[in-house]
Parts: structure tokens; sequence; C-alpha cells
């Protein structure tokens, strides 16, 4: 039962993080907001959705290596796994005037984590800072950028807005349930086998959240669309750490396991950090560097166990 708890939780948030989007994207566009809105708000808190709720959730309950886990895990795996996947299926082509500094916020946000981490308590405080940032990202990035400039977002929208409502409720409803199955089930494998939770948070439960990510970079790997890869995977971790993590932190605080400052954290800065080099100094991410980072990541999963 408890695998089967994991496959309806990665199932629920998988459908409900589509059709969360969905929904939202056609409700925007009815009342006429600029793509660009579109997508540094709708779309990125959309597709974040997943791993707010897990969050949320798991710290709530009283398993706050799960919900550390999922956020720090989702950022190492959004930058290893699904930009190796998609460099796999189409060498990545890295151009846009914005992506020095979306990376260099996306560094910044992993560096402010390192002074809460080691007071061994993300609390109240630090997430507001962290939502703080994360307004003023937003509210920066949208006057820099000319909605003219912004791609229009390919998904289909429902006939009506009565439609698009259905499929924001349909997909809240799914998220959480899904948060509550995937949770639920993981903390049972954990405690099954004597894995621990903080090993699951960063690996099932991370890469299950990140379901939404990797389905969007894919579609725009096999598309050639390498903009909107990268775009999605940098806007992804920095919602992460600045909005996911904040949130949490904002409604109950999270106690820190000493793993996290030693190893973690350090590993997601350091992944961070490379994707922050390769995406500044070349202008393609070829498919052995897909097959590196990929490499990497597993090498990432055997450490993390210990």
């Amino acid at each position: 039962m408890d695998y089967l708890y994991i496959l309806a939780g990665l199932i629920g948030l998988f459908f409900g993080g589509e059709a969360l989007v969905r929904g939202s994207v056609g409700i925007a566009r009815r009342l006429e907001i600029s793509p660009l809105l579109i997508g540094l708000t709708v779309v990125g808190f959309g597709t974040s959705t997943p791993e707010l709720l897990v969050s949320v959730d798991a710290a709530w309950r009283g398993v706050p290596d799960i919900a550390l886990g999922n956020v720090i895990g989702s950022n190492i795996a959004n930058s290893l796994l699904i930009v190796g996947i998609s460099a796999m299926v189409w060498p990545i082509r890295v151009t846009g005037s914005t992506l020095r500094r979306d990376t260099l916020v996306m560094m910044a946000a992993a560096l402010a984590l390192v002074p809460a981490f080691a007071l061994g308590q993300v609390g109240r405080l630090a997430g507001l800072i962290l939502v703080a940032g994360l307004v003023a990202y937003l509210v920066r990035a949208y006057r820099s950028s000319g909605a003219a400039l912004a791609p229009e977002i390919e998904m289909p929208i429902p006939p009506s807005t009565l439609n698009s409502v259905l499929w924001v409720v349909a997909g809240l409803v799914a998220l959480m349930f899904g948060a509550r199955f995937l949770v639920d089930g993981a903390v049972a494998v954990a405690r099954g086998y004597g894995v621990s939770e903080a090993f699951i948070g960063l690996s099932i439960v991370a890469v299950g959240t990140s379901l939404p990510e990797l389905a969007t970079s894919l579609i725009a790997a096999f598309r050639r669309q390498s903009e909107i890869a990268i775009g999605n995977i940098v806007g992804s971790n920095i919602f992460n750490l600045l909005g996911i993590l904040g949130v949490t932190a904002l409604i109950t605080p999270i106690p820190v396991a000493s793993r996290f400052l030693t190893f973690d954290l350090p590993a997601m800065i350091a992944v961070g950090l490379v994707l922050t080099v390769l995406l500044l100094t070349r202008p393609v991410i070829g498919r052995w560097i897909g097959l590196a980072m990929l490499s990497g990541y597993a090498g990432y999963l055997w450490a993390a166990q210990g």
C-alpha cells in the first residue's frame, strides 16, 4: 500500500500541476494579462505548486527532513537530471539577455540559505525575507523586460472561462491529494526500510514534485526551444528557494538537520555554480555535457544515501 500511495501521489501531482497551469493560463489570457506576466507568475507558481504543497504538508506534520529535502533535492534534480535529459534529447543553445540576471538571482538565493541553515532552523523571519526577495525579483523582472518580447506560452486553452476555473479547481484538488499520498507513502517506506526521511525527500519526493518541470523542459527540448527549457529550470530553482521554502517557513518554522548544512546545501550550491558557469560561458550544452550531468546526479544520489 505504501508504494501505491507513492504512485498515486506522483500521478496526482503530475496531472494536478498540468491542470492548474492550463486553467490558470486560460483565465489569464481571457483577462488579457501579458504573456510575460503569465510566465513569471501563473506558470512559474503553477509548476512549483507540487513542491509547495508537499513541503508545507511535510513540515506541518512533523517531518521537516522531507520538507527541506524536497526543496534542495528538486533544485539538484532540476540542474542535473532535467538539464541532462534535455541536453540528451537536443543540445541546448544558450541565449537570452536576462540569463545572467536570473542565474545570479538563483545563486544569491542559494547562498542566502547558509546563515539560516547554520542557525539550525528556517524561521518565520527568514521565510519573510525569502518571500520578499521573490516579490522583488518578480517586480524587477517584469519592469526590465518588455511584454512584447515574451514568447507566447504554447498550451491548449479551455474553451470558456468556466472550463478554465474547473481546470484550476481540479488541479488544486489533485495536487492536495497527491501531496498527502506522496508524503504518507514516502514516510512509511523510509521508516520501513530504515532509509532516512531526508534521503527520501531528496530523491523520490524531489523528483516526483519536479515532474511538471521535467515535462515542460522535455517538450521544449523536443521542439528545440532551448530558451524555454533553460528558463523553466532556472525560474523553478528561484521559486523553490525563495517561494516554496519561504512560504513553508512562514506557515511553520522548519528545523534543519545537520546533514543539510554540511552536505546537501553545499552540493546544491556547487551544482548551481556549475550550471551558471555552463550557461554563461558556453554557447551550447551538448549531449556529452548532458551525459556528464546525469552521471553527476547518479553520483549525488549514491553519496546522499549515507
